[in-house]
């Protein structure tokens, strides 16, 4: 098992546009991702990002059965999505707090698209395509932001609401660093 360092906000790697993975299956990329994977299950998070742990590579994985920092959201497949492409299936959106592993300790309401589609590979290269709403829908887009150099907090429109999360939301368990 190993666990990678976390980049925080104010890293200028989490700033970067990533860079597309091109070659697949290889045992340098499937370390990669069990490192991801041990990191992000390490960190109670829902997902993370190659440049969350400085990789620039276009790679994003996610899933959970239950998450102890998003209680109250709905089970999503656990899933290595590379080179994603997003096409919002409508207009609508929605806002919801979110907390980042790069930006520890705190919280915004960020909006997001309901509903989209997801493309792109798996580990071993195969086509990947699904439609998903509700929090799969956000999740995805907020790891995808990633990709883009892109944290949420720049995604945030009403900055009262967007604060510490001990604060915000004090049932929370204190020793879970978003």
């Amino acid at each position: 098992m190993t666990i990678r360092q976390i980049l925080k906000m104010g890293d200028p790697r989490l700033l970067r546009v990533a860079e597309p993975v091109r070659e697949f299956g290889t045992p340098a990329l499937e370390a990669l991702i069990a490192d991801m994977f041990d990191t992000m299950h390490a960190a109670n998070g829902a997902g993370l990002a190659a440049p969350q742990i400085g990789v620039n590579l276009q790679l994003v994985i996610y899933g959970f059965r239950q998450n102890q920092r998003y209680p109250d959201a709905p089970a999503v497949p656990e899933t290595v999505l590379i080179n994603p492409v997003l096409t919002a299936l409508s207009d609508e959106t929605e806002e919801q707090f979110e907390g980042c592993l790069s930006v520890p300790g705190l919280r915004g309401s960020v909006p997001r698209y309901t509903r989209l589609r997801y493309e792109g590979v798996d580990r071993h290269g195969a086509p990947i395509r699904r439609e998903v709403d509700g929090f799969h829908a956000r999740v995805v887009q907020h790891e995808v932001d990633h990709l883009l150099g892109i944290l949420y907090p720049m995604r945030i429109t009403d900055f009262s609401r967007f604060g510490f999360t001990e604060v915000m939301f004090p049932d929370q368990d204190p020793n879970d660093d978003d």
